[in-house]
């Protein structure tokens, strides 16, 4: 006689969806907090210009 209670055969695919959800909510909040950490006036940073910073220390080296 077949029994739901004992039924697993999807355990595994339902674990793997669960891992994959926890990885890309865990992806979405590191690339919120990024975005937002370098967003902010406050920490001075600036790509275009910290890119010419370097290039003209390499080229003055």
């Amino acid at each position: 006689m077949f029994s739901i209670k004992n039924e697993s055969t999807g355990q595994g695919a339902a674990e793997y969806i669960l891992l994959f959800g926890g990885v890309i909510v865990i992806a979405i909040a590191a690339l919120l907090i990024y975005r937002t950490y370098f967003n902010n006036s406050q920490t001075g940073l600036n790509a275009s210009e910290d890119i010419k910073d370097v290039r003209n220390l390499m080229n003055s080296s």
